[in-house]
């Protein structure tokens, strides 16, 4: 079941088009993101699905009702969204228990069964409902944020890049912890972010946006293996994009013969391979002549777990991209025989 259904919602201010023709379907119970660079309408999106603001065209509809359309206009209080932003917004003078149960009838909130439900939903003691805002990390802050939100029980929970703020240790944490809340709530969620791996590490669907257009959605690993185009690929995760010539399921390229996905078009393309599928073989005097194609190794990005390395393709091709484990780093200078795993994606060179 569609609980939220968006069909060629529009929206401008002034001169600026800042929405053109959206179209977006989100099941009942999942969660979708919405990502997309600064500027493209992502935010703009989630304030017309709040009620925030109308759309200048196009619809909006939970379930089988509309709130957004041609003469219909409902206001964001009744629409029974809960609406997480980037801060989490608390009341300062208030503590956690009282900022929780803010949206509830007064005997809910006496009796205090629903605030200890959703002090344990979003994984916090109850020794917290005491504290105020300041007294919380920023990860907790953002969890008593949704704790609120959920509170109410809304049709949809919207969540604007909520997590943003937080250090790089602190924000992987709470999102998985937000996440689990809202699947444990059965709750039906929209999260707007312009981080790729955020995205594809917490939704079932993942939206991409672009300039005002919606230009792609589905699954993660759709999104990520599959992309809707050159521009998709680049976004989505690092992406190495090689001109080729595709014949009979195989593509001609720099990186030498490299299978392409089933359907892809012959002739001239452009094929997306992602780094983690260039595999350094060995080094060049190590490895027969015949397998794999010649690099000598530039920069080396070590992170840990793994690594990227720069690779100048010899004698005189293009620079590609590897990422390799962390313990299987080659050395700058070191020439090396390179070879592709799985296939690529082919996009038609001419754009159709």
């Amino acid at each position: 079941m569609t609980a939220l259904a968006i069909r060629q919602v529009t929206k401008s201010f002034g001169p600026v088009s800042a929405l053109t023709g959206v179209d977006l379907d989100v099941p009942a119970q999942s969660f979708t993101a919405v990502l997309g660079p600064s500027g493209c309408g992502k935010t703009t999106l989630l304030r017309l699905i709040a009620g925030f603001a109308a759309p200048d065209g196009g619809t909006i509809a939970f379930g089988d009702q509309q709130v957004a359309g041609p003469g219909v206009f409902v206001p964001p209080q009744r629409r029974q969204v809960g609406y997480v932003p980037q801060e989490g917004a608390l009341f300062p003078h208030l503590d956690v228990a009282a900022n929780i149960t803010f949206g509830l009838p007064r005997a809910a909130r006496r009796s205090g069964e629903r605030l200890a439900e959703l002090l344990d939903l979003v994984e916090l003691g109850r020794d917290v409902a005491t504290r105020y805002p300041h007294e919380l990390s920023g990860g907790q802050q953002q969890r008593v944020a949704l704790a609120r939100a959920l509170a109410p029980k809304p049709s949809i929970v919207l969540l604007d890049e909520p997590f943003s703020s937080l250090d790089a240790a602190l924000r992987l944490g709470t999102a998985r912890a937000v996440a689990q809340a809202l699947r444990a709530a059965n709750a039906t969620a929209v999260l707007v972010t312009h981080d790729q791996d955020e995205a594809l590490s917490l939704a079932d669907q993942v939206a991409v946006m672009r300039s005002g257009r919606l230009v792609q959605a589905a699954a993660p690993d759709v999104v990520y293996a599959s992309p809707a185009d050159p521009a998709v690929a680049a976004f989505v995760g690092a992406a190495v994009l090689l001109p080729g010539t595709v014949r009979g399921g195989t593509a001609d390229c720099a990186l030498g013969a490299v299978a392409v996905a089933p359907g892809a078009v012959e002739g001239a393309a452009h094929l997306l391979i992602r780094p983690e599928q260039i595999r350094i073989l060995a080094g060049s005097d190590a490895v027969p002549a015949a397998e794999g194609v010649l690099a000598r190794v530039g920069e080396v990005a070590y992170f840990g777990h793994d690594a990227t390395v720069r690779l100048q393709l010899e004698p005189s091709g293009p620079e590609v991209v590897a990422r390799v484990m962390g313990t299987r780093t080659p050395a700058a200078g070191e020439r090396v025989r390179l070879a592709v795993d799985g296939v690529a994606a082919a996009f038609p060179a001419n754009g159709h």
